[in-house]
């Protein structure tokens, strides 16, 4: 379908989509001048009734951008797409991907348009991007619209986890669209995010071209991946080289900051991995309550493919394909280039185990990282496996009990049973052997051990104040607490405890 084809298809409504100034806007769009093949060039689709849900003012203050004129009418529309910034050459990215290990040799931005890039104050390039704003060539028979629940779930956890220190795409704003799009079994009100990242290029990005066998198209976008997000590369023997040792660094400490949360991604496919090391997708994610390691909550993933204990292992498969993608230019020589490909890979396990080791160390409020404090750490986790007891609350329990005297805080909503007494003697005996300050230490636990994540049953109670009465008052409210998500006060105890019974949240869903 040729991109005229495609707007004929798409026309029929009475809804004019406009240009507005771009005064808010000043964008600088460096992928919009890569070769046409990498993209769709087309506009959002404009919608009935753009109403303003929220818009991340700290966010837009970053990129440059009025926070009160993106809640005016005119900025309502452009974030809903009914409007066009001046600047803007709103495009579709195509990539492919393995989805749950199956490879799909097209996939492309289904029900997304990239409407440019801008230079933040912190000097950083980013992409704004409008999420469900219609169908592109690459929906696959799909609507191209995002109901309101999956897009206050993005907004709500992506902001969480920027708040908690991941790197991960955020959230700029979200609008409602005054129409209703269809999920099965059921209609649900409509909306948009306007999603922000340092870029939204993945491993199936370079997974389309390798398996197109476009070379020319692999070294343009390795050198504008190498420009935007490893400029150091460059000067390396081997560019193409030091970029996926960059990406292989960057998705090993990613992951391990995943898993020192307990947080589950649920939908780990190739084209679900950022270059530029972001966390992207939050459809079917959750943080866990009860620990175990093989916990699962996306409906699609029927085999636990992406389980918590499966996700380093996943990254590092990941990877794998995106070096074998990377082979046509890593070196002209096919084996040189294999073995180059294979030593960046080999690299990740121990990357990840040391980003785990010191992060795990942190957490358990010991100075440095050593070998020996992870059986200490895996007990630990293996008690709270056997016990069912809540990742969250143990470990900012422990950050309590790190200062005698302080260790009031959460107690009425965890305390460690008898079962893990035998293991509390160890580590007290380990955390006397260690050279930190006692107030230090429990300064450091804190960071480490937050007090607030965005709970499912939170979440769940958002999105259905917001979806059935029309009530964003829930929503707000969440989102400004996890702003601080270590900031306990007693006052706020509603939402640091575990689900109840009747609350649990047993799987999440993806939204589309």
């Amino acid at each position: 379908m040729t991109i005229v084809q495609f707007r004929e298809e798409c026309a029929g409504s009475d809804i004019v989509l406009s240009v507005t100034s771009s005064k808010h806007f000043r964008f600088d769009n460096s992928y919009a001048r890569l070769p046409s093949r990498f993209y769709t060039n087309l506009e959002p689709t404009p919608v009935p009734k753009p109403g303003p849900v929220r818009v991340n003012s700290g966010l837009a203050d970053l990129l440059g951008v009025d926070a009160d004129w993106l809640t005016s009418g005119e900025g309502t529309r452009l974030l809903a797409g009914n409007a066009v910034p001046e600047g803007s050459e709103p495009l579709a990215m195509v990539y492919a991907g393995h989805q749950f290990g199956g490879w799909v040799p097209q996939l492309g931005d289904g029900r997304a348009i990239l409407l440019g890039e801008v230079i933040g104050r912190d000097k950083v390039r980013y992409d704004i991007q409008l999420k469900g704003s219609g169908r592109t060539p690459y929906s696959r028979g799909g609507d191209g619209k995002a109901p309101l629940g999956p897009v206050l779930r993005e907004y709500i956890v992506s902001e969480a986890m920027f708040a908690l220190g991941v790197p991960t795409t955020r959230s700029l704003a979200a609008v409602t669209t005054g129409e209703h799009v269809f999920r099965p079994p059921e209609a649900l009100p409509g909306a948009v995010l306007t999603r922000v990242a340092q870029s939204h290029i993945r491993i199936g990005t370079f997974q389309y071209f390798f398996s197109q066998q476009d070379v020319e198209a692999l070294q343009l976008l390795t050198d504008h991946v190498i420009a935007r997000h490893y400029p150091a590369a460059a000067m390396a023997e081997n560019p193409a080289r030091a970029m996926l040792d960059g990406v292989v660094a960057g998705q090993a400490s990613l992951v391990a900051q995943w898993q020192l949360l307990g947080f589950i991604h649920g939908v780990m496919n190739t084209d679900n991995m950022l270059l530029s090391g972001e966390t992207i997708d939050y459809g079917p994610c959750a943080f866990m309550d009860a620990f175990h390691p093989d916990r699962v909550f996306s409906s699609i993933d029927q085999q636990g493919r992406y389980a918590y204990s499966n996700q380093p292992a996943i990254a590092h498969w990941n990877l794998a394909n995106l070096a074998q993608a990377l082979i046509p230019v890593l070196d002209p020589d096919r084996e040189k280039a294999t073995v180059l490909a294979q030593g960046s890979i080999d690299a990740f396990p121990d990357l990840f185990q040391s980003a785990y080791r010191r992060g795990m160390a942190r957490k358990l409020g010991l100075a440095k990282p050593e070998v020996d404090d992870d059986a200490l750490a895996a007990d630990l986790l293996g008690l709270l496996a056997r016990e069912q007891a809540d990742f969250t609350l143990a470990f900012r329990r422990l950050a309590e009990l790190a200062l005698p005297g302080s260790e009031q805080g959460i107690s009425e909503l965890f305390e460690f049973s008898g079962a893990f007494d035998p293991w509390l003697d160890r580590w007290r005996r380990q955390i006397e052997k260690d050279a930190l300050p006692v107030h230090e230490r429990q300064k450091l636990m804190f960071q480490a051990n937050p007090v607030f994540i965005p709970r499912n049953h939170l979440v769940e109670a958002a999105i259905k104040a917001a979806v059935e009465e029309e009530d964003f008052s829930v929503f707000n409210r969440l989102v400004d607490l996890l702003e601080r998500p270590r900031d306990f006060e007693p006052g706020l105890m509603e939402f640091a405890r575990p689900p109840r019974p009747e609350e649990v949240v047993a799987q999440t869903f993806c939204g589309t």
